[in-house]
């Protein structure tokens, strides 16, 4: 039996990963699963840990307020270092591309353990766009032994930087795993959900999710600047915002767009709501990453709040489109879509980001590994 340890420390980690753990879990005589939270984002980590029915063995409670990057980094990999002294560790299973996965694959190479990177191989070859996050993922391709890369595009990437093409495996987005964990029973109770919040899920919701590092200061407000003019001009729309709760995102949403009646602003939400308003949006905007490959799945137009994007798959198949933070840009083509009945909006486009079938080949790549 393999020690395969799962380090994770944000929502969209355990999204991407729940899949991957609850795969391996089904072969307890070969694998004894440690689930590792570093509680980089404290509470949407563990509610989303909850709805797949999965619970921390570890959590190092990482974070602390206003803490600088090398702050964040530090404490994570000195928690993670005690964490590998008192455990006999096989294998470390990262995602993507946070702080938490580069201080995972670090103290792993450290430690001479094997790393296993799902999501390898995004990237947009700006260092500040997404910033820390492009620098997080090279490093970490840098020690992995196993790169789970999503598309063809992302193995291309990935032997560009000379990366032994033998540790390279295209097997699709686990993101797409985790959506078919929606049950019926789910889906019913996040319509009732947003029954209780009063907030109508019908062929004219826009949802728009903001709260990337690099949108903060002068980009948000012209974000902000843009949200309103839409939710004036389209009036009979309703605007759903679950609100980050980084400061630097939420006291501007707040007193800038709390006073009009059909602009929602929300907490956080749970996983499967915001994938049932994924399902149902007529219009999303967002400078999300996991959220531009799930709305493929919906074939729903997505604005990209972001100027760069690791993620181009989904641009070339005409699902999404950038905008940045130009107000302009937002303004027009969030404004094209409005103006047409949701039937007319929908996309053709094939979802280039898999069949749900990632985590079974992972599982088969590992055991052979």
């Amino acid at each position: 039996m393999k020690n395969i340890i799962f380090v994770f420390g944000t929502r969209p980690e355990i999204i991407k990963l729940a899949p991957v753990i609850i795969e391996l879990r089904k072969y307890p005589q070969d694998y004894n699963v440690i689930i590792c939270n570093t509680e980089q984002q404290k509470e949407l980590s563990n509610q989303t840990l909850a709805y797949f029915g999965l619970k921390a063995d570890i959590n190092l409670d990482c974070m602390r307020e206003n803490q600088s990057l090398a702050g964040v980094q530090s404490k994570i990999l000195t928690s993670l270092e005690d964490v590998f002294n008192t455990h006999n560790i096989d294998a470390t299973i990262v995602q993507g591309d946070t702080m938490t996965v580069l201080c995972g694959a670090l103290v792993s190479f450290y430690h001479k353990v094997p790393i296993y990177h799902v999501e390898a191989g995004l990237r947009s070859y700006d260092i500040f766009e997404p910033f820390p996050e492009e620098v997080m993922r090279q490093m970490t391709s840098r020690v992995a032994d196993l790169h789970f890369a999503p598309t063809e595009k992302n193995k291309q990437a990935l032997l560009k930087e000379n990366i032994d093409e033998n540790k390279i495996h295209v097997v699709g987005n686990t993101v797409i795993d985790a959506l078919f964990c929606l049950s019926d029973d789910v889906i019913e109770q996040s319509r009732q959900f947003f029954v209780e919040k009063n907030i109508d899920v019908n062929d004219k919701l826009v949802l728009i999710t903001a709260h990337r590092r690099e949108n903060h200061g002068e980009r948000i407000d012209r974000i902000i600047d843009a949200i309103e003019y839409l939710a004036k001009e389209f009036s009979n729309h309703t605007f759903v915002i679950p609100v980050h709760p980084n400061p630097n995102v939420k006291n501007k949403i707040h007193s800038r767009l709390e006073k009009y009646d059909n602009i929602k602003l929300l907490t956080p939400l749970d996983y499967p709501y915001l994938v049932y308003l994924m399902k149902h949006a007529k219009l999303i905007l967002t400078d999300s990453g996991g959220i531009q490959e799930e709305a493929s799945s919906f074939s729903c137009p997505t604005l990209v709040m972001r100027y760069e994007t690791e993620r181009k798959e989904g641009i070339e198949a005409g699902v999404s489109v950038l905008v940045g933070a130009d107000y302009d840009k937002i303004v027009k083509l969030s404004s094209e879509i409005l103006s047409k009945p949701l039937a007319e909006t929908r996309l053709k486009a094939q979802n280039p980001y898999g069949d749900g079938t990632a985590s079974r080949q992972i599982e088969n790549i590992i055991r052979k590994f």
